[in-house]
């Protein structure tokens, strides 16, 4: 890519479409890759959170002293309240991590190809208007089951209640890249989506 900055990308997908794998083979492929469940998981072990939760819900949420982030899921879960209350505290300092992440990466010499940030909940957090493209990763629904019950979760229905379907994530982004075959049919359609952004 001649001059200017990488170009800066959204990438999201439904429970087992294959987002991290996604992610993975775009670091392959010469990207700089940043996951924002990563950066909460981060997040949710420094104090500063941590006493923002327990004042909230109270010691059971970190019992020795550290967010027990199985307990908050299930305190938020079932109350959209509590769920919004969560994201508009979490989600400030997500974009703040992802801003000086992204200045850090732009500065670097020779630049990566292309800076993307995995967002599962990309379009439903409104974020995807940060990006300069937007891909969704999606995939059959019986790969994605099959994929689901490997990692040890029962179905992707019930946990993407609070997600846009696949559907409609697909109409939304600027790219979709379908992932039913193997890790190397992903990666080869990576690497020529990476070509057509860089252009």
């Amino acid at each position: 890519m001649a001059g200017g900055p990488p170009p800066f990308i959204g990438l999201t997908g439904g429970m087992g479409a294959g987002k991290s794998e996604a992610l993975a083979a775009l670091e392959r492929l010469g990207a700089a890759t940043l996951s924002t469940d990563a950066v909460v998981r981060e997040l949710l072990e420094g104090d500063e959170l941590r006493d923002e939760l327990v004042a909230r819900f109270g010691d059971q949420v970190a019992p020795d002293g550290r967010i027990d982030r199985n307990a908050v899921a299930t305190l938020v879960f079932e109350q959209p309240d509590e769920l919004k209350w969560l994201e508009g505290v979490l989600w400030p300092h997500v974009g703040e991590r992802v801003n000086s992440w992204r200045q850090k990466m732009s500065a670097l010499e020779p630049a990566p190809r292309a800076l993307v940030v995995e967002v599962p909940l990309l379009f439903e957090a409104g974020m995807d208007g940060v990006f300069d493209h937007t891909i969704a990763v999606v995939a059959d629904e019986q790969v994605r089951s099959a994929r689901a019950a490997e990692r040890g979760h029962a179905g992707v229905e019930s946990r993407d209640t609070r997600q846009l379907s696949q559907q409609e994530k697909a109409e939304r982004a600027e790219y979709v890249v379908q992932n039913d075959g193997d890790l190397k049919e992903l990666e080869d359609t990576l690497s020529g989506l990476l070509d057509n952004i860089g252009l």
